[in-house]
């Protein structure tokens, strides 16, 4: 019997090893995940990365949703004869308050050529496309993808709509204004900010997120 306990012993430790280096490598694996270098980079830093979040909420949350956003003809005649039904169903804010934002496409014609936007007839309609004062929060807002509650910061709140307002002159404005010609038929697709308890139909402007 000793001979044997003896033999058991030295065995012993290395079982014990073993399963030791088994979790070790287990936990590892577990542990190891790739990341953007963008966000790791934010993340050491600190510092909210405005420019990232705004490119990734442009492609993946409000681009996706122009192509469901309603016509702008149907939805000033909504406005025009069941102003609340349409405020409920179409509208977003991130903030308590008479103005809500919509989003909305449409199809018309370039009428005029303004210093800082254009004017554009639609089958019902005449409105302004805003060309140069990209601004506010109607784009960030619009679709009612952004999620204001993730978010500790107002800086940080503020400075997606900065960036995404940029992204858009950018992408969006610049390459499209110096083709347009008045007579033009164009699609756009955009964000308005309207004000529930002083609707004023008559002076649209949609700030635009997809021009064709």
């Amino acid at each position: 019997m000793p001979p044997l306990e003896k033999k058991n012993n030295k065995k012993l430790p290395w079982l014990k090893y073993g399963i030791g280096g088994a979790v070790v490598l287990l936990l590892a694996y577990n542990s190891v995940y790739f990341r953007k270098l963008d966000e790791v980079k934010a993340e050491a830093s600190g510092k909210f990365d405005a420019v990232a979040f705004a490119k990734t909420f442009l492609e993946k949350q409000l681009t996706p949703k122009l192509a469901t956003a309603p016509d702008i003809d149907e939805l000033t005649t909504l406005l025009s004869t069941d102003k609340n039904k349409a405020f409920d169903t179409y509208s977003h804010a991130t903030a308590i308050g008479n103005i809500r934002y919509f989003l909305v496409k449409g199809q018309g014609k370039i009428v005029k050529i303004n210093e800082n936007d254009l004017t554009i007839q639609t089958p019902k309609q005449q409105l302004t496309l805003a060309m140069e004062f990209i601004y506010g929060n109607a784009l960030r807002d619009a679709s009612g993808e952004f999620d204001i509650t993730k978010f500790t910061k107002t800086a940080d709140i503020n400075n997606v709509s900065s960036e995404l307002n940029k992204l858009i002159r950018a992408s969006v404005v610049f390459p499209f204004r110096p083709k347009a010609k008045e007579g033009d038929t164009i699609q756009f697709a955009g964000a308005v900010a309207l004000n529930k308890e002083h609707l004023n139909l008559a002076e649209i402007e949609v700030i635009p997120a997809s021009l064709k």
